[in-house]
C-alpha cells in the first residue's frame, strides 16, 4: 500500500526560514505575530515530521544544522511559489503601473529579488524604476513624479514618517595599505549623501587628517576607486569584491554610525500599496543578513 508522507505546513516552513535567516526565535515570533513558545513548538513539529534536527543554538545565536541548510534553500523556493499561488487566486487583480525610486546602492542589493517576486504575483503591473541620490528622489516624490521611493536616513522631509525597513552599521572598505595613509584618501558620493556626512563627521571627530580623493555617483564607482588602491570608501554590510575588506580600528579608522533605509510613499493606489507590501516583506526576509555576514 502506498504511504503518503505528512504534508508540510507553509506556516511551519515560514517560521523556520525566519529563524534560520535571522538567528533568533524572538525576531521570528515578532514577524509572524506569535509567541516565542508557539514558534518553538512549530519548529519541534517540523523536526518531528522530517525526523532530523534543523536548528542549533550556538555562540552566534541560532544556526541551521546540515539538514537545516539543505531545507532552507528549498523552503525559500516553496514559500515563494506558495505566496505566488495565494496572491494570484485570493487577491484582487491589480493592474497598471507604479513608479519606484531607489538609490543605486539599494537597487543592486535589494531590488532584484523583490521585483522578481512582485512580477510573479502581479504580472499585469508595470514597474518603472528611477535610480538617483536620496535627496533627488525625495524631490521627485514631492513633485508627483514617483509613487514611492527608498531613501537613506537623514534625507526624509520635515514631518515625513518613512516606513523604516532596515538599520545597520556602515563600514570602511578598502585595503590596509591605503587606510594607513595620511591624510587619508577617501572616495564618497556628492555633498548631499548621508554616508559622506557620517564619514566626514567621524574623521573630524577623531582628528584624523583626510582628503577627498574621488567623488563617485554610486557605491560601485567608489568601490572601483578602492579596488584601484586610490582611496578607501564606505559601504553597508554586503559581499565585497575580491581584493577589498572591511577596515576599522586596527587601521586607525574611527567607528562609523548606524544608518537606516526608509520607504516614502506618495498618495496610495492599489498598485503602489501592493508594491510597498512586497518591499517591506523583502527587507524583512533579509533581517538576519548583516548578522550572518559579520559572523
Amino acid at each position: 500500500m502506498l504511504t503518503i508522507p505528512p504534508g508540510l505546513d507553509p506556516d511551519l516552513l515560514r517560521s523556520f526560514v525566519l529563524i534560520a535567516e535571522g538567528g533568533s526565535f524572538t525576531r521570528a515570533a515578532q514577524a509572524v505575530g506569535r509567541t516565542q513558545s508557539a514558534v518553538s513548538m512549530q519548529i519541534r513539529r517540523l523536526e518531528d515530521i522530517l525526523g532530523q534536527p534543523l536548528l542549533l543554538r550556538g555562540t552566534r545565536g541560532v544556526e541551521p544544522t546540515q539538514h537545516g541548510h539543505w531545507l532552507l534553500e528549498r523552503a525559500r523556493r516553496l514559500l515563494a511559489l506558495h505566496d505566488e499561488i495565494h496572491a494570484t487566486f485570493r487577491q484582487p487583480a491589480v493592474a497598471g503601473s507604479v513608479r519606484l525610486g531607489s538609490p543605486d546602492d539599494y537597487a543592486i542589493r535589494w531590488l532584484p529579488a523583490i521585483l522578481a517576486r512582485f512580477a510573479a504575483s502581479h504580472p499585469a503591473v508595470q514597474v518603472e524604476v528611477t535610480c538617483a541620490p536620496s535627496n533627488e528622489l525625495v524631490e521627485r516624490l514631492e513633485d508627483g513624479e514617483l509613487d514611492l521611493t527608498l531613501i537613506s536616513e537623514g534625507n526624509e522631509p520635515l514631518g515625513a514618517r518613512p516606513r523604516w525597513l532596515w538599520r545597520g552599521p556602515l563600514f570602511w572598505v578598502g585595503t590596509e595599505e591605503v587606510a594607513r595613509r595620511r591624510p587619508l584618501p577617501i572616495a564618497l558620493a556628492n555633498g548631499g549623501c548621508s554616508w559622506r556626512k557620517a564619514a566626514v563627521a567621524a574623521l573630524d571627530a577623531a582628528d584624523l587628517p583626510w582628503r577627498m580623493a574621488y567623488t563617485a555617483a554610486s557605491l560601485s564607482g567608489s568601490l572601483a576607486v578602492a579596488l584601484a588602491g586610490l582611496a578607501v570608501t564606505v559601504a553597508m554590510p554586503a559581499p565585497l569584491p575580491e581584493g577589498l575588506r572591511v577596515l576599522g580600528a586596527a587601521e586607525g579608522l574611527p567607528v562609523l554610525p548606524e544608518f537606516g533605509i526608509g520607504l516614502l510613499r506618495g498618495p496610495g493606489t492599489p498598485v503602489s500599496e501592493a508594491l510597498s507590501r512586497h518591499i517591506e516583506e523583502g527587507f524583512a526576509l533579509e533581517a538576519g543578513f548583516e548578522a550572518r555576514l559579520r559572523a
